[in-house]
């Protein structure tokens, strides 16, 4: 009676292994773990293993519910300190830019693939939004400033509303209502779902600094329940779910909860499964028996996406900010594709709209081509344009009762070569109260440094840093990477130039 049920779980542990190991090797290799899980679902199924499976529907079922997962991650991970002063070029990315997106493509792969409009608009809608589990894997292994890596998280995380809602358009009959009609529908959609999110965020916060739960592992729990309550209310409403998972995640992440790194511990882990789980599962529906006559489509369409589509909204959306022309390029060549597209892609395919195979094998091979591309060139792009920030401070997610008790992170910050931090001694530093370089590593070897303790290139260090000190700390570190030890005297306080 069990037997299938034993089979299916051996397959599955087997599958889980083997992607938790391919992220190391995925690391060692340069190459993006999605695609290792991509991989891994097409070898078990219909040309490899032989397991069929071809349920549109149900991939798209799941694929919201890892969406959910992995965005919930992407809010509570995200600093309001940071994310406050980049919100409306985000916000602007992911409506005007998603627009201008949607628009370009449309045209380029109704001209250039001869679809008709409604097919072509579709290609662009799919593509429009980046992924936020690309963005977020991609982005925090790599130096760069707060700005540009906060500006790219929270698009990705606020794209999939707006995105989700055109692609169902776009893919049901139309009920002939007016084009007003169905403008005000997003907007109100929008609208409700981020009210939503803050009302589960402010209700969850509300309940778990007051709530003495049994066990510190109820905590993480109750975290994504109420992430999960904000996507249900926001769906029943009408309302875009995916964004009220987001703000309730920022509000939630942000709201020094009991037990926060093991809630961030936990929702990491979450979004890890999440992410294999969805990867093995797209790369099982995909058919490689056609994906051949898919790749002309898709480099067709990623050109148009990648050189014009892209650069195109970023530069609109970017018109009213202080941004950049290197910042500009950098979001323009960052904005990553993933998982997400191709979720998108079974919406048409689960709504039988014609095309919609060739759309989904186009967006399969669009999304494994220009990942490879993206992800693998993103850090000497980076170099190239000038914003990597290489003495950026990075948090590090330790699990220690201490640091929980006096709501304090543990960051790390490496001292290249050529920073004006070398040659400076520990209290040159002056690190505002509540922060404090605790431990030194220097050719393989770590030790307590002193006041008169002289920094040098190479060096690692780790710092612990209260709530209230830590922004502080962050910009004083920054100041001193910039003009060295008499940074004030400089006029230089480490604030990013575009703030």
């Amino acid at each position: 009676m069990t037997s299938g049920l034993d089979l299916a779980l051996f397959v599955g542990a087997a599958v889980l292994l083997v992607a938790v190991g391919a992220v190391r090797l995925s690391t060692r290799l340069g190459v993006p773990s999605l695609l290792v899980y991509l991989a891994l679902g097409v070898a078990i199924g219909e040309a490899g293993l032989g397991i069929q499976f071809e349920d549109a529907t149900l991939t798209r079922t799941l694929g919201f519910c890892a969406l959910i997962v992995i965005i919930t991650e992407g809010g509570l991970t995200a600093r309001w300190s940071t994310l406050r002063p980049v919100l409306a070029l985000s916000a602007v990315l992911a409506t005007i830019g998603v627009l201008v997106s949607i628009v370009v493509v449309g045209v380029a792969v109704h001209f250039l693939l001869g679809l008709d409009w409604r097919l072509s608009l579709l290609y662009g809608a799919v593509l429009s939004s980046t992924d936020a589990a690309a963005v977020f894997a991609t982005l925090r292994r790599l130096r760069l400033p707060p700005r540009l890596v906060a500006s790219l998280e929270a698009e990705s995380g606020m794209n999939d509303a707006p995105v989700v809602l055109l692609v169902v358009l776009l893919s049901v009959e139309s009920a002939g209502h007016p084009w007003w009609y169905e403008v005000g529908l997003v907007g109100y959609e929008l609208i409700v779902g981020a009210a939503v999110g803050v009302a589960a965020g402010l209700a969850g916060r509300w309940t778990l600094r007051r709530a003495a739960l049994p066990s510190a592992g109820l905590y993480p729990i109750a975290v994504v329940g109420f992430t999960v309550l904000a996507y249900a209310a926001g769906a029943v409403l009408h309302a875009s779910g995916f964004l009220a998972v987001y703000v309730a995640g920022v509000l939630l992440g942000n709201s020094r909860l009991p037990h926060r790194q093991a809630i961030l511990g936990f929702a990491d882990g979450l979004a890890w499964l999440a992410q294999i789980g969805l990867f093995v599962l797209l790369g099982l529906l995909a058919s490689p028996d056609r994906l051949d006559g898919a790749v002309l489509p898709a480099v067709v369409t990623g050109l148009a996406l990648v050189l014009v589509a892209r650069p195109l909204s970023v530069a609109v959306s970017a018109l009213p900010f202080r941004v950049g022309l290197r910042e500009q390029a950098f979001l323009s060549w960052a904005g990553l594709r993933g998982a997400v597209p191709i979720v998108l892609a079974t919406i048409p395919l689960s709504e039988r709209v014609p095309g919609a195979e060739g759309l989904f094998d186009a967006v399969f091979v669009l999304v494994v081509i220009f990942t490879v591309l993206q992800t693998t060139t993103l850090a000497p792009v980076a170099r190239r344009l000038g914003v990597t920030a290489p003495a950026e401070a990075a948090e590090m997610h330790v699990e220690t009762a201490p640091l929980e008790r006096m709501r304090a992170d543990l960051l790390q910050l490496e001292v290249p070569e050529g920073s004006r931090l070398a040659g400076v001694h520990v209290d040159e530093l002056r690190l505002p109260q509540g922060a404090s370089v605790t431990l030194v590593l220097r050719d393989g070897v770590g030790f307590v440094p002193g006041p008169g303790t002289r920094l040098k290139s190479g060096d690692s260090l780790l710092i612990v840093a209260t709530a209230g000190a830590r922004d502080e700390a962050e910009r004083r570190l920054r100041a001193v990477d910039r003009r060295g030890r008499l940074a004030r005297w400089f006029g230089e306080y480490g604030d990013d130039p575009d703030d």
